[in-house]
């Protein structure tokens, strides 16, 4: 007999796998090990959604006639590592081949690789672009950017196309049309909500029992297990925050953690759902006349873009990229990213949501707490981490790319032209933070000052020698040298002021 290993990320039908192997004589496995619910203190409510939705999944998988041979956390003889139950099972069913499906992070797949079994390798075909794909395009090319890979993948996959090929509306990218702040009297539609089936309580107390000293909310979890709730949550998107999605993905508002944004990463990135349909239902929205054309472009470049990239650059560049670190920075993670425990109210929002939902989308992510990781200098391995352990949709193969290349800017260009560096005016622009907040985000270096300000200017001036020559930051480095001296100065040491309050582990 052959065994197929199914992993926790890989809760579809579609594994080719599944079609490789037959129900009537071979067998599945599946494990729950503390190797991977530890590594990173992973959310508990990440744990929470992998565990019940590998369970639900084996039921299915039973239901259509499988073996499912399952190891609970607490099983008897649980080895606690995915090699060690590979070998383990292997050795019980005396299986003659071991299939396993391409994994989403590069240790996982190394400690499988060296665990001395007969392994049958099957390509991830949940994604619409290969790894050996993705070396083909990237091969010789003198810079991989992401919007040419992008349209590249519009033409592939026949998505927004007019019948000779061009795009619809005449152009690949509407991004500059979905950058506005949210209207004062406009909220998100009310968010879709799941109930706790009996699994999924089991599933809640096993994690409370075990995994309470993990950072984030133990109670709460409200996220969709099987593939029929993560459908139903896809088409509460499609009907009630798709239209405004493309004005309004970047906005920012106090207590509205969701917007009109999908919240499908999780279920999409464990294989609830399938990119391709998510795909063909945006575009069939918009060809219906439901949805513009700046949010059916807009998400669709979220996913086969800059998701399709991100996972392609990772595979193209690990192991090595995960030790970049191009701007040399060495400060400590601050206590507050684990307690949201900051009178800088964006901040205290931003990480209250994290360690209450295990959510924030892009731009809370990017120019909130990334932002502040950059500006403050913040070492890639430490703020990795914290991206991979706090949020649901979190895997290494995004996460990796999207805060070490994108957040930090430590690749030294390789996936991101420019750093995303920004001062609190972005964030008042986009949210409505500030008027709540304790600091004044039209000052800089007096004591009250927000700490985004003066901390922009700081890291513009530590790093001019790696990125003077810039030529998407000439007109800001432009700015700071029309500045006088003694405002330059004061910005410095207002800098200076605040990093040594990190280093001590000061308020701020």
């Amino acid at each position: 007999m052959r065994l197929g290993l199914v992993l926790g990320d890989q809760l579809s039908f579609n594994l080719d796998l599944l079609q490789a192997l037959d129900p009537a004589r071979d067998a599945l496995l599946m494990a729950e090990v503390e190797e991977e619910a530890r590594y990173v203190p992973h959310h508990p409510q990440k744990i929470m959604l992998i565990f019940s939705a590998m369970r639900h999944f084996a039921e299915a998988l039973r239901e259509q006639g499988w073996r499912v041979h399952y190891v609970t956390l607490d099983a008897p003889g649980n080895s606690g590592s995915i090699a060690g139950e590979l070998r383990r099972w292997q050795a019980a069913l005396d299986a003659c081949e071991v299939h396993v499906t391409e994994c989403g992070e590069w240790r996982l797949e190394q400690a499988m690789t060296e665990c001395g079994l007969p392994l049958v390798w099957h390509a991830d075909r949940r994604f619409l672009c290969s790894r050996q794909a993705f070396a083909r395009w990237a091969g010789g090319r003198p810079q991989l950017r992401m919007e040419d890979f992008y349209r590249g993948m519009r033409k592939r996959c026949g998505l927004l196309l007019e019948p000779d090929g061009r795009p619809v509306g005449g152009a690949w990218n509407f991004d500059r049309e979905n950058r506005k702040a949210l209207p004062r009297r406009l909220h998100g539609p009310f968010p879709a909500h799941f109930t706790q089936d009996a699994i999924t309580l089991e599933v809640v107390a096993l994690v409370r029992s075990r995994f309470s000293g993990h950072y984030g909310a133990v109670d709460g979890f409200d996220y969709p297990v099987t593939h029929a709730e993560a459908q139903s949550l896809w088409q509460h998107f499609l009907d009630f925050g798709l239209a405004a999605f493309g004005d309004f993905q970047d906005a920012m508002a106090e207590n509205e953690p969701f917007l009109f944004h999908a919240r499908v990463s999780a279920a999409l990135n464990i294989g609830l759902l399938d990119v391709r349909q998510l795909c063909a239902d945006v575009e069939r929205a918009y060809r219906q006349g439901s949805v513009p054309l700046n949010a059916a472009e807009g998400f669709i470049r979220q996913l086969i873009g800059w998701r399709e990239y991100v996972r392609g650059i990772y595979w193209l560049r690990m192991p090595e990229y995960a030790e970049l670190n191009g701007l040399d920075n060495q400060r400590a993670l601050p206590a507050f990213y684990w307690t949201g425990d900051t009178d800088m109210r964006c901040m205290a929002q931003v990480i209250g949501q994290t360690l209450a939902l295990g959510y924030a989308h892009h731009i809370q992510r990017l120019m909130v707490t990334g932002n502040f990781a950059l500006l403050s200098g913040i070492a890639p391995p430490h703020i990795c981490e914290w991206y991979l352990a706090v949020y649901l949709d979190a895997f290494d193969w995004v996460e990796l790319p999207n805060t070490l290349g994108m957040v930090m800017h430590a690749d030294g260009g390789f996936l991101g032209s420019k750093p995303y560096c920004a001062s609190g005016r972005y964030i008042q622009r986009m949210s409505d933070h500030c008027g709540a907040c304790r600091y004044r985000v039209d000052l800089a270096v007096e004591e009250d000052a927000c700490p985004f300000n003066a901390l922009y200017w700081h890291f513009l001036m530590r790093h001019r020698q790696a990125l003077g020559n810039n030529p998407r930051l000439a007109p800001v480095y432009l700015n700071l040298n029309g500045l006088p001296e003694e405002r330059r100065d004061a910005l410095w040491q207002r800098g200076e002021q605040l990093l040594a309050k990190l280093d001590v582990g000061q308020r701020l």
